[in-house]
């Protein structure tokens, strides 16, 4: 298996060191790289687009929760593992898809182990797209899993994706609303890039049931969407990049 390119972010230089000597020891691991707070963090994973990304919560400029939430945007496949003293966090890392949560003072071997399971999950991963055919034709149909079982849909079907109560939510041109445990940006990557369009992080549109679109105070605008009540947002500067691809 390739190496597995782990991106490290704490203001303590202990905890830097105590990670750098962590990947040394972890199998199969190199360090992408480290950063001192969260602003400096997101620019060096846009640099490197490390495999995993280990983190503190509380850092300066970004904590580790909104850092989170960017890698999300950027890679949602990414593999998350913070690493605080303060437990007050754990619900909102895993209601990121946190991979796990270590608080200091952590075991090396607990966080050995973390790194264990995470490079068997990427090795899983890498398995799969290794055995995918080249030539192999996407089915026109997307497999959901929900709450209620699997539906197979459509994507000109899907009105529009939400981030909805700890869960992701799938509007159909029906009505139904099918609710996945399956990250926001997950499903975007599944969706045609032609036909969908992420207006804010928490909302994917189907650019061809936009209605109308609405001012919603200073920096945020309401997508109406034809046969639905519900709408969505749209920031300025999404706004602004939607505008470019209907010129």
């Amino acid at each position: 298996m390739e190496e597995i390119r782990i991106l490290i972010g704490d203001d303590d230089p202990g905890m830097l060191l105590v990670m750098r000597r962590l990947i040394d020891r972890a199998e199969g691991y190199a360090l992408a790289g480290e950063a001192r707070d969260g602003s400096e963090l997101i620019e060096r994973f846009d640099q490197t687009r490390p495999d995993v990304v280990l983190m503190d919560v509380e850092m300066p400029g970004m904590n580790g929760i909104e850092c989170g939430k960017a890698i999300q945007d950027r890679a949602p496949r990414t593999i998350i593992i913070f690493a605080t003293a303060h437990e007050e966090y754990m619900k909102s890392a895993f209601e990121l898809y946190a991979f796990d949560y270590l608080v200091k003072p952590f075991s090396m071997e607990r966080a050995l182990n973390t790194l264990a399971l995470a490079r068997e999950r990427l090795s899983e991963r890498r398995a799969v797209c290794a055995a995918r055919p080249a030539s192999a034709v996407a089915p026109r149909r997307m497999m959901i899993k929900h709450r209620e079982g699997v539906s197979l849909v459509d994507p000109e079907d899907i009105l529009m994706v939400q981030r909805e109560d700890r869960a992701t939510a799938i509007l159909l041109r029906d009505g139904r609303k099918l609710l996945t445990a399956d990250p926001l940006g997950e499903i975007a990557e599944r969706l045609p890039e032609e036909l969908f369009f992420r207006a804010h992080r928490s909302y994917i549109i189907n650019l061809d049931q936009i209605d109308s679109i609405t001012p919603y105070g200073r920096w945020t605008h309401v997508v109406r969407l034809r046969g639905t009540r519900e709408d969505a947002l749209i920031t300025h500067d999404k706004f602004e990049e939607l505008e470019r691809r209907f010129q």
